[in-house]
């Protein structure tokens, strides 16, 4: 799916490539699988989470494309934020990555009369239903920076902080109960399931109980831990999060760049007819010549939380260029993976 970068730090997704996205997959799975539409008994959704969409609730319009979680415009905005009740509140910081400071930044010019937000499971749940259902579940409200960790409702006192009305929010839901009735491809079948990729990972690898850890190497690498049924006190450079249960929750850590820095090289710079290139200009040079690219684009992540940090470059090779960029994802993954051996 194509990303735009309009300006540097900023990153988008037109809306309705998201959810024709999901409509191609979803045909494909279908056909790959021999299975006919009317078989489908139910649907499931995970997504990234923090990216923030907002719609026209009549006409099921998106005001403009969705920032992406990698989106860094609102930095200057969260230096100004109270740090400290954030991170009491919500288990987060203070950063552009969460999207209440996004939503903050679509809104700054718009009555938020008629109007919807929403992270992309949301987006999806609204499509499926036809507009009918406007929810979200515990682990993508989670990731907002407008959630109450210990209570897992929206908090009036954020909602104000960031000039968020109840109006435009979606409806919290537990990741497994069945929240509307969902159309897809010739198939209506209950939305039975969502979750937030990490939580659905962590889920997904049976770690259901405190202390079980799973890691996942994706568009950035990320470590949870299962911290059991009372919001934990995360260390710093780890976040605090809602896990996919029923007032369950883990502890994060986040290298927020690792894939998507082969996706940098191949649309943002142009190095790279696709992604897949990346491997063989790499195996192209016998070393990295004891250089490494740490791709802060999006700040350093754990256990570092080094948010304002930025990477930069020099003129290079594109295979020396490729080698650099490709070797620091396993290094960021041991490092955000310290913390949990403690």
């Amino acid at each position: 799916m194509r990303q735009y970068y309009p300006r540097p730090g900023w990153v988008e997704h037109d809306p309705e490539d998201i959810w024709q996205s999901v409509v191609a997959a979803t045909e494909q799975a279908l056909v790959d699988a021999s299975v006919r539409a009317g078989d489908v008994q139910a649907i499931g959704i995970t997504n990234q989470r923090e990216t923030t969409l907002l719609w026209d609730r009549r006409s099921g319009e998106p005001v403009q494309r969705a920032i992406v979680w990698q989106d860094r415009r609102t930095a200057e905005r969260c230096r100004e934020l109270p740090k400290d009740l954030i991170r009491a509140r919500t288990g987060l910081v203070p950063d552009p990555y969460f999207s209440a400071t996004k939503l903050e930044w679509l809104l700054r010019d718009r009555s938020p009369d008629g109007l919807a937000f929403g992270t992309v499971d949301s987006w999806l749940v609204w499509k499926l239903t036809g507009g009918r259902v406007h929810a979200t579940d515990v682990t993508n409200a989670s990731r907002t920076m407008l959630l109450r960790l210990d209570t897992l409702d929206w908090d009036d006192e954020l909602l104000e902080l960031f000039g968020v009305e109840r109006s435009l929010l979606p409806e919290i839901r537990r990741s497994s109960e069945v929240v509307g009735d969902g159309e897809l491809s010739g198939a209506s079948a209950p939305i039975a399931g969502i979750a937030g990729d990490q939580q659905a990972s962590l889920f997904g690898h049976g770690c259901v109980h405190a202390g079980q850890a799973k890691t996942t190497y994706g568009t950035g690498n990320f470590v949870l831990v299962h911290a059991g049924t009372s919001p934990p006190v995360p260390p710093h450079g780890i976040i605090a999060t809602a896990a996919a249960g029923d007032h369950e929750y883990a502890l994060e850590g986040s290298v927020f760049v690792t894939g998507a820095a082969i996706q940098w090289l191949h649309e943002g710079l142009g190095l790279l007819a696709d992604a897949g290139e990346s491997e063989t200009l790499a195996r192209a040079v016998d070393d990295n010549g004891g250089v490494y690219f740490v791709p802060a684009l999006a700040g350093l992540g754990s256990p570092h939380g080094a948010h304002r940090a930025r990477c930069s470059s020099r003129r290079s090779r594109r295979a020396s260029g490729t080698r650099w960029t490709r070797e620091p994802r396993a290094q960021g993954a041991r490092g955000a993976c310290r913390w949990s051996d403690r």
